[in-house]
């Protein structure tokens, strides 16, 4: 299993901006797709954004996201640097929840079930 460490939440107020970051210990980081869930007290941990790294047959990135937070949070990943970030903006309240770095060696990975390694998890706040 891929060892995932995030780091990057905090206390932030509605409006405002949070980049999160997450470090693979696996040297074949750039086969496996990379992900972020949250979970909010209360609930189900659910998926947020998703990307699938580029390879022989396709040249380019695949990024998807849910709707919830399209057109706010940005994933990319630096495979050189084994790490994936989650950037986020135009926060609100009801993005507060703790954010778990998320592998996964399928294609997609917008479910719980298609997760392979959880990172430990780190607590975003946002105040109104």
């Amino acid at each position: 299993q891929v060892q995932l460490v995030e780091s990057g939440g905090g206390l932030v107020q509605a409006g405002g901006s949070l980049r999160l970051s997450c470090t693979a210990s696996q040297r074949t980081f750039s086969s496996y797709t990379m992900g972020w869930f949250r979970q909010a007290p209360g609930t189900e941990r659910e998926f947020v954004a998703g990307i699938r790294g580029a390879d022989v047959w396709r040249r380019y990135e695949v990024r998807n996201y849910a709707d919830s937070v399209k057109g706010r949070f940005t994933i990319s990943r630096d495979n050189a640097k084994n790490t994936v970030y989650l950037q986020m903006e135009s926060l609100t309240p009801e993005d507060t929840a703790v954010y778990y770095c998320a592998a996964s060696p399928m294609a997609t990975m917008t479910s719980v079930s298609r997760v392979e390694s959880w990172g430990q998890g780190t607590q975003v706040t946002v105040s109104p």
